[in-house]
């Protein structure tokens, strides 16, 4: 991805966003709080992310187990709402993941996508069988006892956490995702074959009973969400009392932790969400540029996405048990430096929200989010493109509070689709 500096900025909030703040966020924050407080509360929240992303994990890999301990429709049916219910908190810290090196590099093994999914399984025969730029495009780990890449000949008669490990980005090619939340959503859903018509994947229960490599299909689900739980206890001891990223935070200058939580936010609402996850796939149309792809879960992704930037902000996070996790906050810090710019922001994050709440609303009422993209859907597109705009406009007053915080300059990811989106096309 292209990489943007983040400057002062000359964006003042309309009277019109502010005055569409919801009251949770008009509560006026209760005084001031030292930078260093900030980064100690800040570590807290990513520690208690990261524990609900574990205990979700954790309930996804027992609905998984007990589906394949006898499968059923039933059983698949409780296996998917965990996953859905495992993908709510994750989405929420991701905006802790590019301020945060230990995150940026642990985030491939969790999160990568787009995927081709024939590396992982049988697909439909509209797939294809080969790709220019993936030579394991097709190779079907699950129905395959070896796989060939480059001079090495990979022995899979016996599916291992080692060997999927060992193939996950094999090639260098970041498409080849054999774990992670959209590696098992894949094993759950299966492929969603309805362009930007409705509905998702129809993976049948009989894919894990009578269908072919039903044995090994469930293997391979098996292993990766012991995988996924196994890297989210990594993380979680990472942000825990003692763990790397906590002794980084408390050894580095309080400035520099400041500007990283800021160039998380910012390069979540910029490059990643509005740009690569949403400003991408409406250019194109494309339904393959949907997130959660399979299972059409992508505009809870999305929201989440913004509950975790409003939750850095506030220093406010609600924990899957329904506790709320407060404490001091870059709310804090700007309002005790320029209040306009505090309620410019609140403002700010009110609004994206409010189109994300909208574009999720829609999702459930009226369309998926595969099926906005479609082109000529005029009031589809629209929806995504409010998030689009709301998310950049936030980018904006983000790179005020770095100015008025006398933060260190930083870079936060930028987007080709955002920045020159002619060159997509080509």
């Amino acid at each position: 991805m292209q990489r943007r500096t983040l400057a002062a900025g000359l964006f003042l909030a309309p009277a019109a966003l502010a005055a569409r703040m919801r009251p949770a966020f008009s509560a006026a924050a209760p005084g001031q709080a030292g930078q260093r407080a900030v980064l100690r509360h800040y570590a807290d929240l990513g520690q208690a992310m990261f524990e609900d992303c574990l205990e979700t994990g954790r309930a996804l890999r027992q609905a998984v187990d007990s589906f394949l301990a006898a499968p059923s429709e039933e059983g698949l049916a409780a296996a998917r709402r965990a996953w859905i219910a495992a993908r709510a908190p994750y989405a929420q810290t991701e905006t802790l993941r590019f301020g945060n090196p230990e995150v940026d590099a642990w985030e491939g093994r969790v999160n990568a996508w787009p995927l081709d999914e024939g590396l992982i399984d049988d697909v439909d025969a509209g797939y294809g069988t080969e790709s220019d730029e993936n030579p394991l495009y097709a190779a079907n780990i699950i129905g395959s006892r070896s796989l060939r890449l480059g001079d090495e000949t990979r022995d899979l008669s016996a599916l291992t956490a080692e060997a999927l490990e060992a193939l996950h980005e094999a090639g260098e090619v970041e498409a080849n995702v054999t774990i992670g939340y959209h590696a098992i959503e894949f094993l759950l859903w299966g492929q969603d074959l309805n362009g930007t018509g409705p509905g998702a994947g129809r993976r049948p229960f009989t894919d894990y009973t009578t269908a072919a490599n039903a044995d090994r299909r469930g293997q391979y689900l098996r292993i990766v969400t012991g995988l996924l739980v196994k890297d989210l206890e990594e993380m979680v001891a990472q942000w825990s009392p003692g763990g790397a990223i906590r002794r980084r935070l408390a050894a580095n200058p309080a400035p520099e932790g400041l500007a990283a939580m800021l160039a998380g936010m910012g390069s979540l609402s910029y490059g990643e969400l509005a740009g690569e996850r949403m400003k991408l796939g409406l250019l194109l149309h494309d339904p393959e540029e949907e997130q959660d792809c399979f299972s059409d879960n992508t505009h809870n992704s999305h929201r989440g996405n913004v509950l975790g930037m409003v939750a850095v902000w506030r220093g406010e996070y609600r924990r899957a048990d329904g506790r709320v996790l407060r404490g001091a906050s870059l709310r804090n810090l700007v309002d005790g430096t320029d209040r306009r710019l505090r309620e410019e922001m609140d403002a700010r994050l009110a609004a994206t929200l409010a189109a994300f709440d909208a574009l999720a609303r829609r999702a459930e009422t009226v369309e998926a989010y595969d099926q906005m993209l479609a082109e000529g859907n005029r009031e589809g597109n629209a929806a995504i493109q409010a998030g689009i705009d709301a998310l950049v406009a936030q980018t904006r007053s983000i790179e005020r509070v770095v100015a008025a915080l006398k933060l260190p300059a930083l870079s936060v990811e930028g987007s080709q689709s955002l920045d020159d989106p002619a060159k997509v096309f080509k």
